[in-house]
C-alpha cells in the first residue's frame, strides 16, 4: 500500500473534490484518480461515490479514514523523529565506562561535549571489561572506554587515550607513609583489600608472587568506594589507579619495582557504522587533549 495513495485519499476526504485534492498534493487530477482506484482495488471496495461535482465517502471510506489518518500521522512522526535524531536533537547515546575508571579525566570532556551537543542525551553504563565487550558487540552500548591487562579482540577498533599508573593506597600513619615510592617487595605480610573488578588484579597478584610477597587477603569487594573507605579506616592496603583516589584521608604512593601502568582506550566495534550521536562523541573523545600521566604532587600527600 503506497503512502502517497493514502495521502491522496485523505486530501479528497477534506476537499470532497478530486481536482482540488490534486492541486493540494501537486499531482494531476487523472493521476490522483488512478491512485484512488488502485487504493480501492487493494482494500476491495469503493471509497468514494462520485456524483458530478460532489464526492461522498462510502461507508468503507468512512470506516478506513481514521485508520489511514493514523498511518499518515505515525509516518510523519517517524520522519520528524528521524530528522531530529540525524540533526542531533533529542538523540540518545549509551557509553560504556569501565567501573574502575575514575571521573577525574572525563569531567572536562563530558562538560565540553554537553556544551557543544546539547541535543544528545548521554547515558553512562558501568561494567567490567568482559560485560562491556558483550554489550558493545550486541549493540546495547554505542562505544566503550576501558582498559585491559591483555590485548583486545580483533573485532574491536581500539584508540589509546591516556596511560595511568597504579599506586598503593594505605591509611594515615602507615609505615609506608615515609616513602616517596613503594616497591612491591616492601608489601610482604600486609593486610590486603582485593578489588574484585580490577582488570589488573591477576597481573598484580602475579608480580607479588614472583617477588615472594605474601599478602593476607582480609576483605574483597566489587565496590570501589567500600574498598577505599576500608583502607582509610585502617583495614588494609590496596592497589588503585592513580586517578581513583577520592576518599579523604587516603594516602597513596607510586608503585615501583616494577612500575605498573594501564592504558585507557576508546573501544568500538570494527566496521560498525556510527549513528550521528556516536560519531560526534567519538570525534570529541579523539580530539580531547588527554595529558600524559604523571603523579601530581598532591597525590603524594593525603588525597583531598
Amino acid at each position: 500500500m503506497d503512502i502517497h495513495h493514502i495521502r491522496y485519499f485523505l486530501a479528497v476526504c477534506e476537499t470532497r473534490n478530486f481536482t482540488r485534492a490534486g492541486e493540494r498534493c501537486n499531482v494531476t487530477q487523472p493521476a490522483l484518480s488512478r491512485a484512488i482506484q488502485q487504493l480501492e482495488d487493494e482494500v476491495g471496495g469503493l471509497l468514494f461515490r462520485r456524483e458530478r461535482n460532489l464526492t461522498h465517502l462510502t461507508d468503507l471510506g468512512a470506516l478506513l479514514r481514521p485508520r489511514f489518518q493514523q498511518i499518515l500521522d505515525e509516518l510523519t512522526g517517524v520522519r520528524q523523529e528521524a530528522s531530529r535524531f540525524l540533526c542531533l536533537e533529542n538523540a540518545n547515546l549509551k557509553v560504556g565506562v569501565m567501573c574502575t575508571i575514575g571521573p577525574r579525566r572525563f569531567t572536562g570532556l563530558l562538560a565540553d561535549f554537553n556544551r557543544r551537543q546539547q541535543g544528545i542525551q548521554l547515558q553512562l553504563v558501568e561494567g567490567v571489561p568482559a560485560s562491556l565487550s558483550q554489550l558493545l558487540e550486541s549493540g546495547e552500548i554505542d562505544v566503550a572506554i576501558m582498559a585491559s591487562s591483555s590485548s583486545f579482540p580483533e573485532r574491536f577498533d581500539v584508540t589509546p587515550l591516556y596511560r595511568e599508573r597504579f599506586v598503593l593506597a594505605f591509611p594515615n600513619g602507615h609505615r609506608l607513609a615515609r616513602n616517596d615510592n613503594v616497591a612491591i617487595s616492601e608489601l610482604d605480610g600486609e593486610n590486603y583489600l582485593r578489588r574484585l573488578n580490577c582488570e589488573y588484579r591477576d597481573h598484580l597478584a602475579g608480580l607479588c608472587n614472583d617477588r615472594g610477597v605474601k599478602l593476607r587477603i582480609s576483605y574483597a569487594s566489587e565496590r570501589e568506594d567500600w574498598i577505599q573507605n576500608m583502607v582509610s579506616g585502617g583495614l588494609g592496603i590496596c592497589f588503585i589507579p592513580e586517578f581513583s583516589a577520592v576518599i579523604p584521608g587516603l594516602q597513596v604512593r607510586p608503585v615501583i619495582d616494577p612500575e605498573v601502568w594501564r592504558e585507557v582506550s576508546l573501544v568500538v566495534v570494527a566496521g560498525r557504522r556510527f549513528s550521528p550521536a556516536a560519531s560526534a562523541f567519538v570525534n570529541s573523545v579523539k580530539a580531547h587533549g588527554w595529558p600524559e600521566s604523571a603523579i601530581p604532587q598532591a597525590l603524594r600527600k593525603t588525597a583531598a
